[in-house]
């Protein structure tokens, strides 16, 4: 048995969503003997450096922070082999070298977003709602060779609310996560974590979701599709990178939209609107109402706000 506070733990990652549990583990007090994130990138009009959310976090902090910009660089090994970690803790960060993964002799932990092994991937959380899933979760597990594939840890359940945008539940599995991971980390230094492996359970599941990389393929609305589908398309891309259309050969993107289940003789793709409060579009089996626009050049905004704007003629 041993305490929290006794393990050194080198931190990784780089998004606000890794912020969430980084702030976790040194909240219960754990020793984060380093933070290895993202290199600073020049942003914005200017072109300024920007840091990472992480980052930022960890010289608030004071905490040693690691920049590599390739994680095989000889350099980069030595300063975290000094830094003598127990564990490692990945979330939302690159892809792990096996000689960086493989360095403390407690292994490296990954927290993902989704209940492994389902959404494996980049993007869970967008397709667990793409999907029309009712449920995901946090999983943390042990990183090995192949992406998301390493014995589970720990897992804990959230629903999916029918209305719920993908933005919504990532600030809800942030803080999921960096709950999670301080219970790992705790029964990680008592002794009392049972790994299981991600096969046991594939076995039980009669298919196996991914959630790959989004594109711009992903965002593109089709309107032969159902409005359900279309609906939780929208959901999933919504706040970023957002589902999209064309209006008149401009881009129109939709944050939010209500769904109508109704037959109609119009073609998919169509839109009919009173100029004033509504803009729908027609699919497969009904309509959606557009609620949350913005067209391509110009800010987002409510749809009665966009209608007073725009000509359709």
């Amino acid at each position: 048995m041993s305490s929290i506070k006794n393990l050194r733990i080198v931190f990784m990652g780089t998004p606000d969503f890794a912020v969430a549990s980084l702030d976790a583990l040194v909240s219960a007090g754990c020793n984060i003997v380093g933070v290895i994130t993202a290199p600073d990138k020049p942003a914005g009009r200017g072109m300024q450096l920007q840091q990472s959310a992480v980052k930022k976090y960890a010289v608030e902090k004071s905490l040693t922070v690691l920049q590599p910009e390739k994680l095989k660089n000889l350099a980069f090994i030595e300063q975290l082999k000094s830094l003598q970690a127990d564990v490692q803790v990945v979330v939302a960060f690159r892809m792990l070298p096996e000689i960086v993964w493989n360095m403390p002799p407690l292994g490296t932990i990954n927290v993902h977003a989704s209940l492994l092994p389902q959404y494996r991937g980049a993007a869970p959380i967008n397709w667990a709602i793409i999907n029309g899933e009712t449920e995901t979760g946090i999983t943390t597990f042990k990183l090995q060779h192949e992406i998301d594939t390493g014995n589970i840890l720990m897992q804990e359940k959230i629903p999916i609310g029918e209305k719920e945008t993908a933005g919504e539940l990532h600030d809800k599995l942030k803080e999921l996560g960096a709950s999670l991971i301080v219970k790992t980390i705790e029964a990680i230094a008592g002794g009392s974590i049972q790994e299981k492996k991600q096969s046991t359970i594939s076995h039980e599941l009669s298919v196996i979701k991914h959630a790959p990389k989004l594109n711009t393929e992903t965002c593109k609305i089709d309107w032969n599709n159902n409005a359900s589908d279309i609906y939780n398309l929208i959901r999933g891309l919504s706040p970023y990178p957002a589902a999209f259309t064309y209006l008149h050969d401009k881009v129109l993107k939709i944050f939010s939209a209500e769904k109508e289940i109704a037959p109609h003789n119009f073609p998919n793709g169509s839109f009919y609107t009173d100029n004033k409060t509504y803009l729908k579009f027609a699919c497969a089996d009904g309509f959606i109402y557009c609620r949350d626009v913005q067209l391509q050049g110009k800010k987002r905004m409510p749809i009665e706000e966009f209608l007073r704007g725009y000509r359709f003629n």
